[in-house]
Parts: C-alpha cells; sequence; structure tokens
C-alpha cells in the first residue's frame, strides 16, 4: 500500500486495489475493433474508449482514487485544490461531489469551455490563470498558504494507479496485445500504463505519442531529467505544459516506455477528423495523438495486436468543425 505523502510509485498491487476502490464512481469502459485501422497498418487494432468514461475521460480514475483514499486518511479534509487543464478538474470535481468535499481548480484561461463549463456545473469553483504552469504554481501557492491537499493531475501516487486500471482492462479484455499507444502530457496515463504492462506482460512494445508543440518528455529524456521547454498553442490542449521537476511519472516512463512519439499539428488534426469520418468517434486532440502515431508507423506491426487508449473526447463543438474542415 502506497503510504500518504511518499515520492514512491505504485506497484501492482497498488493498481489492483484502486481498481477495487474505485469501482462504484468509474467504470469499465469498451474496447472497440477499428476496422480502418486495421486495414491501414496490417495490425489488428483495438481502441479503449476511455472517451465513455465518467466526465468524458480516464481522468476520473486517478481522482477518485486519490480522493476515496484522502477520505480515509485525513477524514478532517473539507477542500481540496488542483492544477487542470481541464479533464483533471472535471474527474477531480466529480469525485468531490460524489465524496462530499469542496474542489477548487486552477485553469488556463484557453481551457475548452466544454471542460471549463464541465467541471463548474460539476460544483468545482474554477479559477483561470494565463497559463498551465501558472496555474500550477498559484493552485502550490493556494495548498500552501491554506493547508488544503493538493491533487496532482499526474504527480501523485494515487493518481497514477488510478490511471493504471486501464491497461488491468484493456489485458484482461485482449490479453495477446503486442503494442500499447498511450497519449503523453504530465505522463499519469503512460506511467500507470508502464507500470502494470511490464508487471504482466513481456515483450510488449509500448509508445509513449506527445504533442510536438509541448515536448516536455523528449527534452526530458533527451536531457536525462525533466526541463523547462517552450510550450507552444496546440489542438492536444489535454496534453500541453511543463512537468513538474521532480515528478514520480519521469523514472516510470524513462524505465518502461520503448519510445515517445512527438506528433506534429496537421497530423494530430488529421487523425481526430479521419476518426469521425472512419469510426464516427469524437475525441480531443490528445487522444489523438495515438491515432496519428501508429498511421506514422505504417506497416511496421502488421500481423500484432495493438490496444490504443483514447483517453478524453471533450472538445468543443467549434473545434471539432474546423477538423472536419482541414
Amino acid at each position: 500500500m502506497i503510504e500518504p505523502g511518499t515520492r514512491t510509485l505504485p506497484q501492482l498491487a497498488d493498481i489492483r486495489a484502486a481498481a477495487a476502490r474505485i469501482a462504484d464512481l468509474a467504470w469499465p469502459t469498451p474496447m472497440l475493433s477499428s476496422p480502418w485501422l486495421s486495414e491501414v497498418t496490417g495490425a489488428e487494432v483495438w481502441l479503449k474508449l476511455e472517451t465513455m468514461q465518467a466526465t468524458g475521460s480516464f481522468k476520473v480514475r486517478g481522482a477518485v482514487n486519490a480522493l476515496a483514499r484522502l477520505r480515509v486518511l485525513r477524514p478532517d479534509v473539507t477542500d481540496v485544490v488542483t492544477a487542470s487543464a481541464g479533464n483533471h478538474g472535471q474527474a477531480l470535481a466529480y469525485a468531490a461531489r460524489a465524496l462530499g468535499l469542496r474542489a477548487r481548480v486552477y485553469l488556463p484561461a484557453a481551457a475548452p469551455l466544454a471542460k471549463h463549463d464541465g467541471l463548474v456545473r460539476l460544483g468545482a469553483e474554477a479559477i483561470s490563470t494565463s497559463s498551465y504552469e501558472a496555474a500550477e504554481g498559484e493552485a502550490h501557492h493556494d495548498a500552501a498558504t491554506t493547508g488544503t491537499p493538493y491533487v496532482s493531475p499526474y504527480d501523485d501516487a494515487d493518481v497514477v494507479a488510478g490511471a493504471g486500471t486501464v491497461a488491468l482492462e484493456m489485458i484482461d479484455r485482449i490479453p495477446a496485445l503486442d503494442a500499447f499507444f498511450v497519449p503523453l502530457g504530465g505522463g499519469g496515463l503512460l506511467a500507470g500504463t508502464a507500470l502494470a504492462v511490464r508487471a504482466l506482460t513481456t515483450g510488449v512494445l509500448l509508445v509513449g505519442c506527445e504533442a510536438a508543440a509541448s515536448p516536455a518528455f523528449t527534452s526530458a529524456l533527451a536531457a536525462g531529467r525533466p526541463v523547462t521547454v517552450d510550450v507552444k498553442p496546440t489542438i492536444a490542449d489535454g496534453l500541453a505544459g511543463n512537468m513538474e521537476p521532480d515528478t514520480i511519472t519521469f523514472a516510470a516512463v524513462r524505465d518502461g516506455v520503448d519510445r515517445v512519439d512527438s506528433i506534429d499539428e496537421p497530423a494530430i488534426v488529421g487523425a481526430m477528423r479521419d476518426l469521425i469520418r472512419h469510426e464516427r468517434l469524437i475525441v480531443e486532440g490528445a487522444s489523438a495523438v495515438a491515432i496519428a502515431s501508429l498511421l506514422r508507423a505504417g506497416r511496421s506491426l502488421a500481423g500484432r495486436r495493438v490496444g490504443i487508449i483514447l483517453s478524453g473526447r471533450n472538445v468543443d463543438a467549434g473545434v471539432i468543425e474546423r477538423v472536419l474542415r482541414a
């Protein structure tokens, strides 16, 4: 069991415990075979639809796990605070309401309205800031000055353990997957996936998929440590932003992932558009990076079974219109 306040990555037992802990508030999501991607790549491609999760993204898993543990360990707590690009904020708001807590969410002013409005509807207080880095800074200051627990979107062992339950479900549904393609922002989803996959399988290809406009992990892996990068605007807003300099996710990605692909904006937009046209699935740019990464791989995985995590669906209607016109 993860000790509170430690800087320790979760183990398989923690991920299994998270799966049981979150069962009433975060549900198993379907895996859908993709005829389009299977034909294009020659692989047997399966899509993990976290787009059908509560609040429309995988983030609920980590938020529910973290707050459920916090409720037991610190029953005196009444409020929680976080920084978010949007989906974690919605997830924390959902979990907080269900568990009788109040949530404050710092998020960049450029966050999609679908995400901002979603967390407000769930009862959270939304505080806009100039950027994701500013949101993290102000949220940490809030936590330090008020004593309110800060629940990171990624740099938290309970959040990572919750995210790892996605991979548990995928392995249970399709035990013989040969490769995983996973969106990569702060690294919570990829770290949880890597920890589960490496504990339960052998010889599996694990690919992290990052927006080229926010190359936090590409740069960190090259430098051997997290570094500050210049973050440019991207349609994959859920992946945009620098990471905490001592985040626990860096080691899990460095040690457990075969490669990180950097995906440019045209490829992300094209993947969003083609997924709508061919599979009638709406996803965020943060999900589409994984589709674009597989398409870039071409037929190099022909004959193998590939799992792709579609991490979220919370995209504004105007963005969808622009994507379809691209």
